[in-house]
C-alpha cells in the first residue's frame, strides 16, 4: 500500500486497523417471483442487498470520502452507503443497465453520483488496496509483494464509447479497448491501466511499472511478462529497481500451456470476465473501467475473506428439493 492510501487509512475517522471486509454484500439472483428490472415487488429483496455479514468489521467512516465538500447532488444523507455499494457491485456482477437497477436499490443518479467521486478521488482503490492487504496477511505474506505479473487484454466496446478511446489491435484483431493488470502471485491486482486497443503492450507496461511502483512503496523486485512486451519495458523496469523478466514460450508446446506463475493473471482475467460489466467495455470514460476492476476484485476479495460464494441455480434446486 502505497503512502498516500496509508495516510488515508490511518486519518479515516474511527479507524480500519480492524477492518477484514465488506463481505455478503450482494448476490446476482432476485427472488424467483420477481420481474427483472426496477418493476418487482416492493417487499422483494435480492439476496445479500443488506446482510450485515462482513459489515461489522469494517468501519463505515471510509466509505464517507464527501462529507465536508460543498459539492453534492442532492442525495448526500437520503440513502445508506452501504445500498450504495451494494449497487455498484450488483451492477458490475450481473452487467444490468442503469434504468434497470433493482427497485430495492438506489437509483441511477445517486449509485452514479458516489461511484463517480469514488473513482475521482480514489476512494475505489484505497478500499481495494484494504482488502487487499488483508488477503495477503491472511495467506502470511507481507502487505505488499515483491513479485508481479504483467499481461494484457483487448475487449470490445459497446455503442457509445467515444473512438478517440478505442482502437484496433492488430495482434489479437479486436477492436476497442485495451485492458493491463499487474497482480501477485495470489491473483490480487496491483495495478490497472485502460487504453485504446492499438496501444503497443510497451506503454502499457510502462504505465503499469509505474502503478506498480506507486502502490507498493518500492516492495517490487521483478516482474514477469509475456513476450508481447520489449525492451522498453526492462529498460524502464531497470531504472525503476524491477527487474523484468520476459518468460519465452516454448516453440513445441501446442494450444494454451500455463506458464509458472504466469498462468496467475490469465486466471485473474478470467475471475474478472465472471462480472458481466467487464465482458466488454461499457464505459464512456477509461478511469471508469479501471474503477470497475477495482470493484469487481472488491468483491472477489470479500468472498475470499469472509467465506461466503454466489449460490448457483443448480444449489438452489437442490435446496429447494
Amino acid at each position: 500500500m502505497n503512502d498516500v492510501s496509508r495516510r488515508r487509512v490511518v486519518g479515516a475517522a474511527g479507524g480500519l486497523a480492524g477492518a477484514v471486509a465488506l463481505g455478503g454484500l450482494m448476490a446476482p439472483a432476485a427472488v424467483a417471483d420477481s420481474p427483472p428490472g426496477r418493476f418487482g415487488n416492493a417487499s422483494t429483496k435480492w439476496r445479500g442487498s443488506r446482510s450485515a455479514n462482513g459489515w461489522e468489521i469494517l468501519d463505515e467512516a471510509e466509505l464517507h470520502p464527501i462529507e465536508g465538500s460543498d459539492r453534492f447532488s442532492g442525495h448526500q444523507g437520503a440513502y445508506d452507503v452501504r445500498e450504495i455499494v451494494n449497487a455498484i457491485l450488483y451492477q458490475g456482477r450481473t452487467g444490468c443497465q442503469w434504468a434497470y437497477l433493482p427497485h430495492d436499490l438506489p437509483p441511477k443518479s445517486a449509485t452514479y453520483y458516489y461511484f463517480a467521486v469514488w473513482r475521482d478521488d480514489g476512494t475505489d482503490q484505497v478500499i481495494h488496496e484494504l482488502l487487499r492487504c488483508q488477503v495477503r496477511e491472511r495467506a502470511r505474506r507481507l502487505e505488499d509483494p515483491t513479485l508481479v505479473v504483467l499481461d494484457t487484454q483487448s475487449v470490445h466496446v459497446a455503442a457509445g464509447v467515444p473512438a478517440v478511446t478505442t482502437g484496433h489491435d492488430p495482434a489479437k484483431r479486436v477492436p476497442g479497448r485495451k485492458r493491463g493488470l499487474a497482480v501477485d502471485v495470489l491473483g490480487l491486482v496491483i495495478a490497472v491501466v485502460v487504453l485504446a486497443a492499438n496501444t503497443h503492450d510497451n506503454a502499457a507496461g510502462v504505465l503499469l511499472l509505474d502503478q506498480v511502483a506507486e502502490h507498493t512503496g518500492g516492495t517490487v523486485r521483478k516482474a514477469l511478462v509475456d513476450q508481447g512486451f520489449k525492451s522498453q519495458v526492462v529498460v524502464h523496469g531497470a531504472g525503476l529497481g524491477v527487474d523484468v523478466e520476459i518468460v519465452a514460450r516454448n516453440p513445441q508446446d501446442k494450444g494454451f500451456v500455463p506458464q509458472p506463475k504466469r498462468w496467475r493473471v490469465e486466471q485473474t482475467y478470467g475471475i474478472l470476465i465472471l462480472h458481466r460489466r467487464l465482458v466488454r467495455d461499457y464505459e464512456y470514460r477509461p478511469s471508469s473501467s479501471a474503477s470497475r476492476v477495482y470493484w469487481a476484485m472488491t468483491h472477489v476479495m470479500t468472498r475470499r475473506l469472509t467465506g461466503t460464494n454466489t449460490p448457483t441455480w443448480r444449489e438452489t434446486q437442490t435446496a429447494a428439493a
